[in-house]
């Protein structure tokens, strides 16, 4: 079986770097220990090598595939995974006892899903989703609702959404126009179009489960006239049957990469006959959402380091067993090719995809992490995590996915012409990732909200206490001696990142707003390359305590060398760009502000 993660990595970063076992010490999940955490992980691997990466291929080669009638068809393995990941809990698991999850971690459950994502990508969102809209439900639901939806999505017998994007409104949901008209008998009749809705219709469920955003008549324009519904396709009667609720599924979109993963176009209403259910109280649907929305972002960011993860570990493979050339100090023809790992620029490429993939994968347990301690912490302390999670939602989901598709792109690389073939897996998964970058808002947006919304929320509280917690792992690794100088090259970009803000501030205070945020992608860049240092450094530290203590326990020396290494790579190589980034935005001053359109002629 190809390795497409790797374990020793997860059971490092769980246990090791971000200390899961402390999570157990709290009622919420006192229930758990170590050994059943790493189990469960485990049966997740079982899982994904048997019913999921068998099939990616596949899936790839037979897409999902409007039928013309209103249906979509899928590979028939698609319903045997949804059924076995649902009977070991893969959508429900996070959930509380009382609403028949296993009161999972976060942590545990994403670990669980990365296994996943790395091994078919496409078919976890399907139950990433559901476990998602269940989430939803639960949270701001009727008991009512809860009874009705919750059990069944859980048992992978209905399929959950999120309908958000029209046709004339993507990322700007003030624009969205869908109706809502109150009927007094205790449900809306909706009227109006989705499109790019995942796992909208295909052939492995029985009912779909649609966590649509609408305007109720008459509410305020903006984002605050916003509602959340509950739409199913088909909807339950008070007898137990299902009533067809007019919600049709007029076309699919052919894509890129994902191409298991349908991807619908949907109607509500076309017969003045879909009944919605509101979630909550009118007008704050879009609040509602965020819950849903940024714990699709972490998901995204993680799903995009799982399949960079796959495309790594596929070059890996590939480099150590493909004989090709001399290095360059062997002048002697008559001697058998090297192995291509040997060749210094493959190294380089491979390096490169290793601490792209491992360095997101860490700061997507780090949010995992975090979003835990949410739920079993009060005041300010809650308070701390939540600022923190905030501030590296958008940082976790955009570092995974642009840098995630240029170490996918190093992966074609490291096979040469071999990668851009189907006889081999990381054009596939370089195809797959380049999604990422869009899903759950483009990073054009994910800057925006960086820089324009999380940096400044609580009076720049969230990004005061993101300083304190890399300076925390700063004064860690100068307790070694290997470690000291990346520690003060971290200590020097934390001023870097203070003095950008300090040039850009000023035009904000002056209500230049729009030159405020022009190069919010650029300083995005600049604050992923610091904070996936921060968790290089993270783990690294982690590294040297064990070489120190010569505590092998749990992994190899050369396994803690290679933490080191990477580092060291990871600095020298990649942290110099964000001092690039810094410079253009302290040389900041309108050139992506143009107003003569003639200038892109």
């Amino acid at each position: 079986m190809a390795r497409f993660t790797s374990m020793e990595h997860l059971r490092f970063l769980l246990f090791d770097v971000h200390r899961v076992e402390e999570l157990f010490s709290h009622e919420r999940f006192s229930h758990l220990d170590g050994e059943q955490a790493w189990m469960i992980i485990e049966s997740a691997k079982l899982l994904a090598e048997q019913e999921m990466f068998p099939y990616f291929k596949e899936m790839d080669a037979s897409p999902a595939q409007y039928d013309g009638k209103g249906g979509v068809r899928t590979h028939p393995q698609l319903q045997t995974i949804i059924r076995k990941a649902a009977e070991q809990h893969w959508i429900g698991g996070y959930a509380s006892f009382e609403h028949g999850g296993m009161q999972l971690p976060e942590m545990i459950f994403s670990t669980g899903h990365h296994l996943f994502q790395a091994a078919n990508n496409g078919v976890e969102g399907y139950t990433g989703l559901s476990a998602g809209a269940a989430g939803l439900i639960t949270s701001f639901g009727s008991a009512e609702q809860i009874a009705t939806y919750v059990p069944r999505i859980f048992s992978g017998e209905w399929q959950g959404t999120m309908a958000l994007t029209e046709p004339q409104a993507g990322s700007s949901l003030s624009d969205i126009v869908s109706a809502a008209t109150p009927t007094g008998k205790g449900h809306y009749t909706v009227k109006g179009q989705k499109i790019f809705i995942s796992g909208g219709e295909h052939d492995a469920c029985e009912n779909f489960v649609h966590l649509t955003l609408a305007r109720i008549q008459g509410a305020p324009a903006g984002v605050k006239g916003i509602s959340l519904f509950i739409i199913p396709k088909f909807r339950p009667e008070a007898d137990g049957s299902l009533t067809y609720n007019d919600v049709h599924c007029a076309g699919d979109f052919q894509k890129m990469g994902q191409r298991g993963y349908a991807t619908t176009h949907l109607s509500f209403g076309d017969n003045d006959d879909c009944h919605a259910y509101l979630v909550g109280e009118p007008h704050k649907g879009l609040s509602y959402m965020f819950q849903m929305m940024n714990g699709a972002r972490i998901s995204v960011g993680q799903s995009a380091a799982s399949v960079a993860m796959a495309a790594y570990q596929a070059s890996l493979q590939y480099a150590m067993e493909r004989p090709q050339g001399r290095l360059a100090s062997e002048k002697d023809p008559s001697q058998p090719p090297t192995l291509i790992i040997h060749h210094p620029d493959v190294q380089r490429m491979l390096f490169t995809q290793k601490a792209i993939a491992e360095g997101a994968l860490s700061l997507a347990m780090e949010c995992n992490r975090l979003y835990d301690l949410t739920q079993v912490t009060q005041a300010e302390e809650q308070q701390r995590h939540q600022l923190l999670l905030e501030i590296l939602t958008p940082i976790v989901k955009t570092y995974a996915s642009e840098q995630g598709s240029r170490s996918a792109a190093l992966a074609i690389q490291t096979l040469g012409g071999y990668g851009y073939t189907t006889d081999f897996p990381v054009q596939q998964l370089y195809r797959d990732l380049k999604i990422m970058s869009l899903y759950e808002g483009t990073t054009g947006i994910q800057s925006l909200d960086l820089l324009g919304r999380k940096v400044t929320m609580e009076k720049g509280k969230a990004l005061a206490f993101l300083a304190e917690e890399i300076q925390q792992t700063i004064r860690s690794a100068n307790a070694y001696p290997e470690l000291q100088k990346h520690a003060e090259t971290l200590v020097q970009e934390l001023h870097r990142i203070e003095s950008v803000l300090g040039h850009l501030t000023r035009f904000a205070q002056k209500g230049e707003i729009d030159l405020y945020l022009a190069d919010a992608t650029v300083f995005m860049e600049m604050a992923s390359y610091v904070v996936i240092g921060w968790q290089w450094l993270k783990q690294a530290t982690v590294a040297a305590d064990r070489i120190t203590k010569k505590d092998f326990s749990r992994n190899t020396e050369a396994f803690y060398e290679s933490k080191i290494h990477t580092l060291h790579f990871f600095f020298r190589y990649e942290m110099p760009h964000a001092e690039a980034c810094a410079n253009t935005l302290l040389a900041h001053g309108g050139l992506t502000q143009v107003k003569n359109m003639d200038y892109f002629a």
